[in-house]
C-alpha cells in the first residue's frame, strides 16, 4: 500500500468502517461486509502492526504489541467486526492524541517561531541582509520597525520601543536608547536602532533559552521515570496474564479483551503530557523550568530563602528622604550633589541621580575636594568648605550631633544610611539613602504563603538592623544577617534538615554557591546573566519578582494535574478490568473507553496552558486602559 498521511488514513478508514457497519446492520456478516471489515483492519492496523514489530527488534513489548495480538486473535476466531473496530478506534485515538498533544507544545512552538530569520548588518559600508548565524561579534546590526533583533548587543545609535515577550514574558513594549542592552528574539515595535553585536548565534540569550526549554522537555520527572519503568514490566505481564486466563477459562474472547483494556496508554502519558504543558506555560510567561523533575520539586517546596540585595530589593541605593535644617531642601540637595560629583561611591551616585530628577540641570562646581575613606568628603564649593559624610566624619571635625541623634537613630533603625551635610560646624541637613524594596516584593511574600510555602526567610550579608527592617516590612518569617557565601550554604542545610525541601532565590551572581546547594535554585532576572541561567534550576527571565508566585502556582497546578491524570487512568483501568471479568465489556467497547481515557488525560493537561492568563489579561488592561 502506498504511504499516506495520518489524516488521509483516518479519512479512508472512517469511510471503510462506516460502510462495514451499515452493511453489517443490513445484511449481517455477508462476504462483502467481511471484505470491508478486513479492509478497515488492514488500513487502520498497518501502522500499529509495523510499530509493534519495530519495537520488538529492540526487545520492547508496548501497547502496539497488545493491540496486534488482540486483533490477530479476533481475526483468527472470526470476530472481524471486533478486529475492524479495535484497529480503527486505536488509529483514530492515536491521531486525535497527536493533534491534541500539539496543543500542549503550542507555547514552546510559539517561542520557536520568534527566532529571528534574518539580520541586517553593515559590511564594507553597505547594508546587507544575512542569516543571523552569520553575524560576527562586533559588527553593527540595523533593526527597523517590525523586525526582530538578531543578536545580543548594545545600542550605539537610535531610540526605540522593544517588545521583550520572548525573553521576559511581558508583552508591553519598553523604551530603549543608546548604551542600553537588547536581546535576540525581541521585536522592535517603533523607532530605529544600530546595535553592536556582543553575542551572536548560539551564544545569544534567546538561543540559550530555546536550548534549555528543549532540554527541559527531555528531562523526565521522577513520577514519569517510574511509570515508564512500570510499563516496561507491566505490558509483558499482561500478555502472560491473558495467556493464563485462556488456559484456565478456555475463553479466547475474554483473554483478547483483557489484552486490549489493559493497555496502559492513559497511565503512561499522564505525567509527560502535564510536564510538557507546564514547561510550555512557564516559557510563555518568562519562567524557565529546567525539566520535569524540577517542576515536581518546585511544586513540593516547604521553605523559600531569599537573598536581599537585587532580589527583594532593587539592588542599587536611592535617596529615600531629604531633611533640610535652616536651608531650602533644593539648595541642600544641590550642594550635596555638587560635592558628591567628585566621588565614585554608589551612595554619592544616588545623591546625584536624585538631584537630577528633582532639580534638572543644576549649576556649581567643586573648587577642591578631599575624599576621606570610609567617612565621606571635604569639598570647597563656591568658596565655602562643606563636609558630606557619616557621623564619624562630622564628630571628628567638631560638630555637635545631639540635635540630630534622634533622626540618625530613626533612619538607621529603618536600615537606611544617613549622609549629613555640614558647614561652619552647623548641620545643614540629612539625606537618607537605602536600597529600596521592590514594589511587588510584599505582595509576592503574601502570595507564595497562600500557595502553601510554610516558611519564608531572608539570607543576607547586610547588617542586622538593615536586614531586620526589611524583614519586618515584608512580613518574612525569619532572617539571617551578616552572612558570608559559605554561611548561606550552612543556613540552607539547617533549614532543609528542620523543615524539608528548601528553595533559594537569588540574582544568580554572588549567590551561585547557595543556588547550587539548595534543593532548588531560583534566579531572578536571567536575561543576559550567564551564572543565573547556568546555576539555577528555575530562571525568571525578567526583574519582576512577582513571576515567582506564577512559577510556584504553576508547579503546584502541574503536580496536581499529574496526580489527577494518574488517579483517573488507574480508576478507568480498574473499572474496565472488572467489566471484563464479569463479561460486560467487549473488545471494541474496551478500546473505545481506553482511547477516550487517553484523550481526557491530554485534554486535562491542556488546561495548564491557560494557567495565569486571566490575571495577566487583567493586569494588561489596567496598565493600558484598553
Amino acid at each position: 500500500m502506498p504511504k499516506i498521511s495520518k489524516k488521509h488514513r483516518v479519512i479512508l478508514a472512517t469511510l471503510l468502517v462506516v460502510t462495514a457497519f451499515v452493511l453489517k446492520e443490513i445484511s449481517g456478516y455477508s462476504p462483502i461486509t467481511i471484505i470491508f471489515m478486513l479492509a478497515t483492519a488492514i488500513v487502520a492496523g498497518l501502522p500499529i502492526f509495523k510499530n509493534a514489530f519495530a519495537a520488538l527488534k529492540y526487545r520492547i513489548v508496548g501497547i502496539d504489541a497488545l493491540v496486534t495480538i488482540a486483533v490477530t486473535g479476533a481475526l483468527f476466531i472470526g470476530e472481524y467486526w471486533e478486529a475492524a473496530a479495535v484497529t480503527y478506534l486505536f488509529m483514530l485515538g492515536d491521531y486525535l492524541e497527536s493533534r491534541t498533544i500539539e496543543k500542549t507544545r503550542s507555547s514552546i512552538k510559539a517561542l520557536l517561531d520568534l527566532a529571528p530569520d534574518t539580520a541586517r548588518v553593515i559590511r564594507e559600508g553597505m547594508e546587507i541582509q544575512i542569516d543571523p548565524e552569520d553575524v560576527l561579534e562586533g559588527e553593527t546590526v540595523i533593526v527597523k520597525p517590525g523586525e526582530k533583533v538578531s543578536v545580543d548587543g548594545t545600542i550605539v545609535e537610535g531610540n526605540a520601543y522593544i517588545n521583550q515577550a520572548a525573553i521576559t514574558g511581558e508583552s508591553l513594549p519598553i523604551p530603549k536608547a543608546e548604551d542600553d542592552q537588547v536581546f535576540s528574539g525581541t521585536i522592535l515595535e517603533s523607532g530605529y536602532l544600530k546595535i553592536r553585536a556582543d553575542r551572536v548565534g548560539d551564544d545569544t540569550t534567546f538561543a540559550r533559552i530555546l536550548e534549555m526549554v528543549e532540554e527541559a522537555q527531555d528531562k523526565k520527572a521522577k513520577t514519569q521515570k517510574f511509570l515508564e519503568k512500570f510499563s516496561r514490566y507491566y505490558t509483558p505481564g499482561i500478555i502472560v496474564l491473558s495467556a493464563m486466563l485462556y488456559l484456565f477459562t478456555r475463553d479466547l474472547v475474554l483473554s483478547l479483551t483483557l489484552l486490549v483494556i489493559a493497555c496502559p496508554g492513559a497511565l503512561v502519558i499522564s505525567t509527560p503530557v502535564s510536564i510538557v504543558a507546564g514547561i510550555g506555560n512557564g516559557a510563555k510567561h518568562g519562567v524557565l523550568v529546567k525539566g520535569g523533575e524540577i517542576m515536581e520539586k518546585l511544586g513540593k517546596l516547604e521553605v523559600l530563602a531569599f537573598d536581599k540585595t537585587g532580589t527583594l530589593t532593587i539592588g542599587k541605593p536611592v535617596v529615600t528622604e531629604v531633611i533640610a535644617m535652616g536651608i531650602e531642601e533644593d539648595e541642600l540637595l544641590r550642594i550635596a550633589a555638587i560635592g558628591e560629583s567628585y566621588s565614585e561611591h554608589p551612595l554619592g551616585r544616588a545623591v546625584i541621580n536624585h538631584a537630577k530628577e528633582k532639580l534638572g540641570e543644576y549649576k556649581g562646581t567643586v573648587d577642591e575636594a578631599e575624599i576621606i575613606t570610609g567617612h565621606g568628603i571635604r569639598a570647597r564649593i563656591e568658596g565655602k568648605e562643606y563636609l558630606l559624610g557619616n557621623r564619624k566624619l562630622l564628630s571628628e571635625n567638631g560638630y555637635d550631633l545631639k540635635e540630630v541623634e534622634e533622626i540618625l537613630q530613626n533612619e538607621e533603625n529603618k536600615g537606611q544610611t544617613a549622609i549629613m551635610v555640614g558647614f561652619d560646624r552647623r548641620i545643614l541637613g540629612i539625606i537618607a539613602i537605602a536600597d529600596v524594596v521592590r514594589e511587588d516584593a510584599k505582595l509576592l511574600i503574601q502570595n507564595i504563603k497562600s500557595l502553601g510555602i510554610k516558611k519564608v526567610v531572608m539570607l543576607t550579608g547586610d547588617n542586622e538592623r538593615a536586614a531586620g527592617a526589611i524583614a519586618q516590612e515584608l512580613g518574612l518569617d525569619d532572617y539571617y544577617a551578616e552572612l558570608l557565601p559559605q554561611d548561606k550554604v550552612r543556613v540552607l542545610m539547617e533549614l532543609q534538615e528542620k523543615y524539608g525541601p528548601t528553595g533559594m532565590v537569588g540574582d544568580g551572581v554572588n549567590d551561585a554557591p547557595a543556588l547550587a546547594s539548595a534543593d532548588l535554585g531560583i534566579a531572578i532576572g536571567g536575561a543576559g546573566k550567564d551564572v543565573a541561567m547556568e546555576t539555577a534550576d528555575v530562571v525568571l527571565m525578567s526583574e519582576e519578582i512577582r513571576k515567582l508566585s506564577h512559577a510556584i502556582g504553576l508547579s503546584r497546578a502541574t503536580v496536581a494535574n499529574m496526580k489527577q491524570n494518574i488517579y483517573f487512568a488507574i480508576g478507568v483501568a480498574a473499572l474496565l478490568l472488572m467489566g471484563v471479568l464479569v463479561k460486560t465489556v467487549n473488545l471494541s467497547f474496551g478500546m473505545l473507553v481506553h482511547e477516550i481515557s487517553v484523550l481526557l488525560v491530554i485534554i486535562n493537561a491542556v488546561r495548564l496552558l491557560a494557567y495565569g492568563d486571566k490575571g495577566r489579561t487583567r493586569k494588561k488592561v489596567l496598565q493600558t486602559g484598553e
